[in-house]
């Protein structure tokens, strides 16, 4: 008995130096993530962004959309694609073989006609079976194919894009209107960006008209409030900070922006993983280090994207299962990098951080807990010290929260019910109690599934949005006419 009190008691030791090193990054992010985010509301009065609007020299974007069984979403999603206020784009739709009737109402909606088109890049993919061009919007086209995978539809629509950059983005996310004119300026300013981060937000709760939110709200269900503040942390600390280390390594899947050439180069999306937004970015930074060649992988907090959040526990656990099995996917795919200063801040700092605290931080977690509840019921520590040391912890944890509210209402004011910010405050506390321990066991059973050799993404059913006005669809078939 001795010698396993000794064991927890080390233990223990190891577990409080391992979060005073995680909140002493966390610290130092949320300080770069602060300097960011006031550095760009700074410069933000100063850019001119309605003339990049209209400007011929505005690099053209193709935007490629995966779309599998988005029946609900998909025509409401396509509209607010369409509705981007940026001077020169496409929207390259592909239905990676749906079962539902997401081609046929993508067909109806948008008068989709069969049409020949030459691939203008080799990536392999699952067998193309057709490609259409709507008689309404002229930047729409629409790639059918036969099941492969998100990766594999993001490769297919690469193959057909015709312009320089492409905007990888869900299918059923909505873009506000000026999103892409500012997610484009990083490449516009520093030629050698290769690649740009946008932030997503929640969509649930609030008001979809037209294919836009017009008006953000937060819902009544606090499952998905607490991911709303989840969000915030994360994109308003968490990836302005990693930008500006120069090492960020994740650009949402369902908001990004890349240049087609390097990305085709490098293989296109790896369709192997279900992590393959944040293999790519690491593959980037891997080859770009290897060619010795400058470039800049950034990270903006002003565009905005609204997706939806899972409503109940059950497909949040398959969300989040998925996410860390991508994560120990990417980390395994290139481990060489580890510790690597041929890699730079990527190869000696992230890297190591994301292993250390992100791979194996559910694990150590869960790990704790059972240390922790043993360790006061044989008495080995003193129930005050225990709630001590969980008051520390949820202390910190509502400061980061906390904070990334008040950067929000600071610089970006999305929500401006004052009944949504009570909402926000109250997930933030609550949070904490039961919805982070749930967080970490989801993310520790990814380590189950992948030992049972278990792959895919799963069933994500969405709700859909509001109801879509079509007056974008009428004004662009008077002009046809």
């Amino acid at each position: 008995m001795s010698t396993l009190r000794t064991i927890s008691e080390a233990f223990t030791v190891s577990m409080l130096i391992y979060f005073a090193v995680l909140n002493a990054i966390y610290t130092l992010l949320v300080w770069l993530g602060w300097r960011g985010i006031r550095d760009y509301v700074r410069r933000r009065r100063m850019i001119d962004y309605e003339t990049m609007t209209s400007s011929k020299l505005t690099l053209p974007i193709s935007i490629v959309a995966p779309a599998h069984n988005e029946e609900p979403v998909i025509v409401e999603a396509v509209r607010a694609l369409l509705g981007a206020r940026y001077p020169e784009f496409e929207v390259v739709v592909v239905n990676d073989g749906s079962t539902d009737r997401t081609l046929e109402i993508l067909v109806e909606a948008f008068a989709m006609l069969r049409v020949e088109r030459v691939p203008r890049a080799r990536l392999a993919t699952e067998p193309i079976r057709a490609v259409y061009a709507s008689a309404l919007h002229p930047r729409l086209v629409v790639i059918d194919k036969a099941q492969g995978g998100k990766a594999d539809a993001i490769n297919a629509g690469l193959t057909f894009a015709r312009y320089p950059l492409f905007c990888c983005i869900d299918s059923d996310t909505v873009i506000e209107d000026d999103a892409l004119v500012r997610l484009v300026r990083p490449f516009q300013t520093h030629p050698e960006t290769i690649a740009c981060g946008g932030v997503v937000r929640i969509v649930n709760g609030s008001t979809v008209e037209a294919g836009r939110v017009s008006e953000a709200r937060t819902p009544k269900s606090a499952l998905v409030n607490v991911q709303i503040v989840e969000y915030l942390r994360a994109f308003m600390i968490g990836r302005v900070g990693w930008s500006k280390l120069g090492a960020l390594m994740i650009i949402s899947g369902a908001f990004g922006l890349f240049r087609r050439d390097l990305v085709i180069e490098a293989g296109g999306y790896d369709p192997t993983t279900v992590g393959e937004d944040a293999e790519l970015v690491v593959r980037l930074h891997r080859r770009c280090r290897e060619a010795r060649r400058p470039y800049r992988v950034v990270f903006v907090a002003d565009p905005v994207c609204w997706t939806e959040a899972p409503a109940t526990l059950r497909v949040l656990a398959r969300q989040r299962n998925r996410w860390h099995r991508g994560l120990l996917e990417v980390l395994r795919k290139h481990r060489t990098m580890l510790c690597n200063p041929r890699y730079g801040v990527v190869g000696m700092f992230a890297l190591p951080y994301f292993v250390v605290f992100e791979a194996l931080g559910p694990l150590l977690e869960v790990f704790a807990y059972v240390n922790i509840v043993t360790a006061l019921g044989l008495g080995w520590v003193a129930p005050l010290t225990a709630v001590l040391f969980f008051a520390l912890a949820v202390l910190y944890g509502l400061m980061l929260s906390f904070g990334a509210l008040l950067v929000e209402e600071h610089a970006f004011r999305r929500y401006r019910a004052w009944r949504c910010t009570i909402r926000l405050m109250g997930a933030a506390v609550l949070e904490n109690f039961g919805y982070r321990q749930l967080s970490t066991l989801m993310r520790a059973a990814a380590f189950v599934t992948l030992l049972r050799g278990q792959a895919g993404w799963g069933q994500m059913p969405r709700a859909g949005y509001a109801p879509a006005t079509a007056a974008a669809d009428a004004e662009a078939m008077r002009d046809a006419a």
